[in-house]
């Protein structure tokens, strides 16, 4: 099984700069990583895309659109170009921690029916760590590496069925991509809503769509959106509620019942115990990840 790894790119230098730092720290040497950059404005882009391309360990390829498609264009074009491989579709504005990458490859290879995967996150709604649906602050390198740790000890070989994705990290496979299509651009234009629609689509059809439990990707996010992923009564929102009626009590109530809750405590229960000083006295507390108000 191939897998690329698609980061759709456009302005915000620093992001992007932080998240090529961790795919050259935490991807294995010669993993294949499609950089696709929607025409970004700002020349500092294309020319951070080229440094990194010459110094990293990474089977790297740059796409530079001849114009700006949009988010939902350019991943398509990205997914096409990504064929015959599987794809992991991440964020520019992510930091993957380290585990995350064989974490997820081997959650896809435990059941050739799931066909999208989202890993935990601070931000990343339904897959939220430590709060269901609640934001956090971005963890530093240190604490995120801390959290992939405990995600790896708590949440092995658990795949736990989301209703959807969530777009920010989300593998994405290729026979599903064959058997159903990609982003709908002419129902959801440029943006919010497409990542929903795919997964209802895919699970429509039979695919699985699963929390990866064991892999961490930190996630700054941009606008806030509610537990759908969508801005508060978007028309894309409502395009997505009219084509599946169910949607929204459907999130509803895997919100209500938060069927993830156990594992949150497990992984949250690993940081503790890992936090907890040496039995011979020795001071090894790092302190709190997620401090009490």
């Amino acid at each position: 099984m191939s897998v690329t790894v698609l980061v759709p790119v456009y302005q915000a230098l620093d992001d992007l700069e932080r998240c090529l730092a961790a795919l050259d720290r935490t991807l294995p040497v010669g993993a294949r990583v499609l950089l696709a950059d929607d025409a970004s404005p700002d020349a500092a882009v294309p020319a951070l895309l080229e440094r990194f391309v010459a110094q990293t360990r990474l089977r790297v390829r740059v796409v530079r659109r001849e114009a700006n498609l949009g988010f939902v264009g350019n991943v398509n074009r990205g997914f096409a170009e990504c064929a015959p491989d599987d794809v992991i579709l991440l964020n520019s504005d992510t930091v993957p921690a380290p585990g995350w990458y064989e974490a997820m490859r081997a959650c896809a290879a435990s059941d050739a029916r799931i066909g999208t995967i989202t890993p935990w996150s601070n931000n990343a709604e339904i897959c939220s760590f430590p709060e269901l649906c609640r934001a956090a602050p971005v963890p530093s390198e240190a604490d995120a590496a801390r959290i992939a740790r405990a995600t790896m000890s708590a949440g092995a070989g658990e795949y736990p069925e989301l209703p959807t994705g969530v777009g920010f990290c989300m593998f994405v496979r290729r026979a599903m991509l064959d058997a159903i299509g990609d982003f709908d651009q002419a129902t959801f234009g440029r943006g919010y809503g497409e990542e929903n629609d795919l997964c209802l689509r895919g699970a429509g059809h039979g695919w699985r769509n699963v929390l990866c439990a064991a892999a961490y990707v930190a996630h700054r996010g941009g606008a806030s959106f509610g537990p759908t992923g969508h801005h508060a009564g978007g028309e894309n929102l409502a395009r997505l509620v009219a084509r599946y009626p169910h949607y929204n009590a459907q999130v509803a109530e895997f919100i209500l019942r938060d069927p993830l809750a156990p594992l949150r405590e497990r992984i949250a229960a690993s940081l503790d115990a890992a936090a907890q000083p040496p039995a011979n006295g020795e001071d090894g507390h790092q302190g709190e990840l997620f401090p009490s108000p």
